[in-house]
């Protein structure tokens, strides 16, 4: 039997509920973040006023740009980190809607994948030698809430 594969990138498109830019508030760390990619993006200058500037920004594309911006030195350990922040925002998104979690548990062993050019470590660079971390991310939050 052939594992389905879901393949997923803009928020206008099937599965688009997957992407960071989704607008899904989550609650982490005692306060609301309006989407994942809101939360990501702080996290890398977490303890710095700039958490709290990308935390307000008014749409996910704008918080991506200040949180890729080199302006403000990143957390030292922020490589080592990055995929744990990434699991904490994702499998908020996804135990705190109901919805979300009934899309995600629907894709039962689906293969997911953030199909992008735009990105080969979170995504799968467009040709599938990226490493798809999001997508793999995603996978393991929908194991862990379906075994609950």
């Amino acid at each position: 039997m052939e594992i389905k594969t879901i393949k997923f990138y803009s928020v206008n498109s099937e599965y688009g509920e997957f992407s960071n830019f989704a607008l899904y508030p989550i609650k982490l760390k005692g306060k609301t973040w309006p989407t994942s990619e809101h939360y990501f993006q702080a996290q890398k200058y977490k303890g710095l006023p700039y958490e709290n500037k990308i935390r307000k920004a008014s749409t996910p594309m704008q918080a991506a740009q200040l949180g890729r911006s080199r302006k403000v030195k990143l957390r030292p350990d922020w490589e080592r980190v990055k995929d744990s922040v990434m699991f904490d925002a994702v499998r908020a998104k996804f135990t705190q809607h109901s919805d979300l979690k009934e899309l995600l548990l629907s894709t039962n062993e689906a293969k997911i994948i953030e199909h992008t050019i735009n990105d080969s470590y979170w995504g799968d660079g467009g040709n599938g030698k990226g490493k798809n971390m999001l997508g793999k991310i995603l996978m393991k939050v929908r194991k862990e809430i379906s075994s609950k």
